[in-house]
Order: C-alpha cells, then sequence, then structure tokens
C-alpha cells in the first residue's frame, strides 16, 4: 500500500512555473488536485518536494485546501528530497509515490529510490483505481492521517525544546493511553492497522473484518485495542492486539498467553504507547495465573523497530515457532518469563 504521495509544484500540482508569475500566481492542475483530495479522503498522506522558496508549498496549501504533511523546498536533488519527506514521516521508499513532470527528475529519484513509485503527472486520472491506492479499510482514524501527522510536527517540535526527560514529557503533554477490550465497532480499525502497520507488525499479514469479528467471539481469544491521546489531539485507536490465553475469562489454563497479533502506528512511536501494552500484558497474564507471555514474530527488515521495543521489555528470541506455517520462513517466539520483575505502569495509562 502507498502510504504518501509526494508532490512536485511547477507544471505538476501547478499550471505553470511559481517563480516566473511573480503577479499573477499559476492556478492549480484541475486533475492533479482533484486526485490529491481523493486520495487523502483514504488515508493517503500528501508531500511536496519542489525546487522553489517556502513561500511556493505556502502558496499550494492554501490554493489547494490542503495542508501537507511534510514540505522539502530546497535546490537540491529530488532524491535527497523524497529522501527527506521518508525520514520525517518515518516511512519506507516502498510506500511513497512521487509525481513531477520532469523526465529527468522522475530518472534520478527512480535510480536513487528505485522502490518508490515515480509517476507521470499524465497517468494521475488511472492512479486512484490501483490497488496499491485503494485500501480494502478506511475508518475515521484513517481519513484524519494528514491532520494527525500535522498534529505529530507540532508535538516534536515542542519535543524537541523541552528539556526534561521522555517521560516528563509525555505527562506535560497529558499523553493518555487507553488499553480495553475490543467491541464490535472497533472491527474496521483493527483491520485497517493491519494493513497499514509494519514497523510494528509482528504478524505481518492482513487481517480481515471477518476474522476479527470471528476472534471476537472465541472464547480463548481476547482482542485489545489502545488509544492515545493529548493535549496536541486525539489519535483515536493506534494499536491493537490478539492474545490466547487457554481459557476464557478464567485463571490462565496453559502456562503461557500467546499473543498472534501485536501492532501499533508508527504514530505512537516514542510516545510510550508499545512499552505501556507489552506491560499491561504481561501484568495482567501474571495475574491471571500465567507463567510466560509468547510472541510470535515473522522476521523481516521493516519489523526491526518491534523486535527491539519486545527485547527491551524483557522479551529474548527462541527457536523458530513449531506451528509456523511453511510459507513463513522467517520467525522467532519472542518470550517473556513473568517469574523476573515486571515494571509498573504508569499513570496515564488507563486500562477497562
Amino acid at each position: 500500500m502507498i502510504k504518501c504521495v509526494v508532490w512536485d509544484l511547477d507544471n505538476t500540482l501547478f499550471r505553470g512555473v511559481y517563480l516566473e508569475t511573480p503577479d499573477q500566481r499559476p492556478p492549480a492542475d484541475p486533475v492533479a488536485t482533484k486526485v490529491l483530495g481523493e486520495l487523502a479522503g483514504r488515508g493517503i498522506l500528501q508531500a511536496i518536494a519542489s525546487r522553489n522558496p517556502p513561500e511556493a508549498a505556502t502558496y499550494a496549501s492554501e490554493l489547494i485546501g490542503h495542508q501537507f504533511a511534510s514540505v522539502q523546498c530546497d535546490w537540491g536533488a529530488k532524491s535527497a528530497a523524497v529522501s527527506a519527506v521518508l525520514a520525517e514521516l518515518g516511512l519506507t521508499p516502498a510506500e511513497v509515490a512521487f509525481v513531477d513532470d520532469d523526465a529527468m527528475e522522475r530518472a534520478e529519484v527512480s535510480f536513487r529510490l528505485p522502490d518508490v513509485l515515480v509517476l507521470d503527472p499524465n497517468d494521475l486520472a488511472e492512479v486512484p483505481s490501483w490497488p496499491q491506492f485503494s485500501p480494502p479499510v478506511v475508518t475515521d482514524e484513517g481519513r484524519r492521517r494528514g491532520a494527525l501527522y500535522v498534529q505529530r510536527q507540532a508535538r516534536q517540535t515542542e519535543a524537541k525544546a523541552f528539556g526534561g526527560s521522555v517521560e516528563e514529557f509525555l505527562r506535560q503533554a497529558d499523553t493518555r493511553v487507553k488499553i480495553a477490550n475490543a467491541s464490535q465497532q472497533d472491527v474496521p480499525r483493527l483491520a485497517e492497522l493491519s494493513v497499514r502497520t509494519h514497523q510494528f507488525n509482528s504478524a505481518d499479514q492482513q487481517i480481515s473484518t471477518e476474522d476479527f469479528d470471528r476472534l471476537l467471539h472465541e472464547a480463548d481469544k481476547r482482542v485489545i485495542t489502545v488509544r492515545l491521546s493529548d493535549k496536541f489531539g486525539d489519535d483515536g485507536i493506534v494499536g491493537g492486539c490478539v492474545i490466547e490465553t487457554g481459557a476464557a475469562g478464567k485463571a490462565a489454563a496453559s502456562p503461557a498467553w500467546r499473543v498472534p497479533l501485536l501492532m501499533m502506528s508508527c504514530r505512537a512511536i516514542g510516545r510510550g504507547v508499545i512499552d505501556a501494552l507489552l506491560t499491561w500484558i504481561c501484568l495482567t497474564a501474571r495475574g491471571e495465573g500465567a507463567a510466560d507471555v509468547i510472541v510470535p514474530c515473522v522476521i523481516n527488515d521493516r519489523n526491526v523497530p518491534l523486535r527491539i521495543a519486545l527485547t527491551g521489555a524483557g522479551f529474548r528470541a527462541a527457536s523458530r515457532p513449531a506451528d509456523l506455517p511453511p510459507s513463513q520462513t522467517s520467525a522467532a517466539d519472542y518470550i517473556r518469563p513473568l517469574t523476573q520483575r515486571l515494571p509498573e505502569l504508569p499513570d496515564w495509562v488507563v486500562t477497562r
């Protein structure tokens, strides 16, 4: 899935060249504007990479009526500008498309960033029908992704200026994490997260709404949601997990709880959420008599941050799981013995 479209401005989003029309700025390209709005409505981020002064991006935002998640306006290589967008938004090249009218610029980005999908503006009318731009589920949280990334920029700016620790900043920002059992109305968002999350996704597979519906009604399963908010805004559901307890609301019938799915939005990175969820799982499992928590985790280049978080929370990788499907050739069970000391949940985490 494409998570972000990076736009050139001159003769792409604009019909004309910004610096060549100081008295009458260029109008918006109607096709590009329509496609941008449609993709933004699907939760796909929009960014700018242009050889122009920053004022051109401000003009584009006012002209089109869209606040861009990242803006890179300078005179360097377009591949460098696209790379800066990737770094700022925490995306991989395969999750990004780049649109530019100049064939040389497209070729330079393709050469330097071969995993980026490079588009000619002449192809834009067909783009909304392409599968990589058509997520199977789009929720309210997904549609608000652009606004949430703007809030993220404000949060990061204040965090850089803050003199205390990360935990002190989270308190100062009125961070609230709510961990709760999922309900039927949460199912579309959980399915959406299974598609969109990669850095923090243990299973690396899409889970349908039908599958989550079924999991909600299985006696030995718990489906959990994680909501996040602070003074900068409400992110809604940013994560979740599926827990196999071995019993329905009773003392654990097996010596371990398994977590076959653990997923978290990259918007929650650095905000204490993944640590809070792992701590809550371990404390709850121990309280119900389990001896270990096991997180089966597919091993790939994208979910390194999740595996680092698991290790930091006291989980250690064991051998390849015996029940691993034949299609999955690289995976490990991350195991946390509950006899070891467990941290306490921060007071800004609410559970119910």
